[in-house]
């Protein structure tokens, strides 16, 4: 059987002037073949030769063979280029004379042209290939990292309840919880994080802070620029809100509280009854 969307190593059965038709079986009938152009086709093969090739569709939403490499197979997350917004939707290159369809429905927010986006493969309804922005269950459980390991992804979707869903390496399952969110994170974003934890089914727990004892020096220094860009006085303390501590410094009450007790520690801040300011 010919599978839409990969890989796979078919045999020439027939030659004509346009090509050659691909086939599981020598016995294939005309539903079960597959063209490679005459362009593609390699000088020396022929009838009963074997070749690996990949089966999309071609403008005319009929089965077409291609001896060139895909950027993404069925299944598979890859970032690709926006090469235009049209209509209904937006084109990505992916390796192919056609072009890519990410249907506006599949996108998890607009995209621009030249810009690269993270996607997965998949058939529609219509039996045609089409990109996804929404890659959650196409991304590996099986990655190799362990507590404390440094990774790189690509934020592909937020949630208020949950936090940000991360593709670590564009490829495997990764989420900052909501407590470890803090600062701006959008989709699209690429960020460097620390691997906090592998659950059982291996989907990766990550923060895009440092351990508390490595954190504390940058969360200061966080807290010396703020106070700044309040000409010296911050109009609040470590008493203030959860609230107001994540808006104004980008982290939790008790990080901040650990920032301002190094930084009065080092004599380097006043705490006063409703502010603190620099010395």
């Amino acid at each position: 059987m010919i599978e839409l969307g990969l890989k796979q190593k078919l045999t020439i059965i027939k030659e004509v002037e346009f090509g050659v038709y691909l086939a599981t079986d020598k016995n294939a009938d005309a539903n079960e073949r597959v063209l490679l152009p005459k362009k593609q086709v390699p000088e020396s093969a022929g009838v009963g030769d074997g070749i690996e090739v990949f089966v999309y569709k071609d403008s005319k939403d009929r089965l077409i063979a291609t001896i060139n490499e895909p950027l993404l197979t069925l299944g598979q997350v890859a970032e690709l280029r926006v090469v235009e917004v049209g209509k209904i939707g937006a084109f990505l290159d992916w390796g192919l004379e056609k072009d890519l369809l990410l249907p506006f429905k599949e996108q998890t927010r607009k995209v621009a042209e030249n810009e690269k986006c993270l996607v997965a493969l998949y058939v529609d309804k219509s039996s045609r290939l089409c990109a996804t922005m929404n890659v959650y269950k196409y991304l590996q459980l099986d990655s190799p990292y362990k507590k404390d390991d440094q990774v790189q992804g690509r934020v592909y979707e937020t949630s208020e309840e949950f936090g940000a869903f991360v593709a670590v390496d564009n490829k495997y399952s990764g989420l900052i919880p909501k407590k470890e969110l803090y600062g701006k994170v959008n989709i699209g974003d690429d960020i460097q994080a620390r691997v906090t934890g592998v659950k059982e089914d291996g989907k990766l727990d990550l923060s895009i802070r440092e351990k508390a004892y490595l954190q504390i020096s940058k969360d200061a220094e966080r807290v010396l620029q703020v106070i700044d860009s309040f000409d010296g006085v911050l109009p609040f303390t470590d008493k203030a809100i959860p609230e107001v501590i994540n808006r104004e410094m980008q982290m939790s009450k008790n990080e901040f509280k650990r920032a301002v007790g190094h930084l009065l520690k080092a004599g380097r801040i006043q705490i006063n009854e409703k502010s603190i300011t620099k010395k």
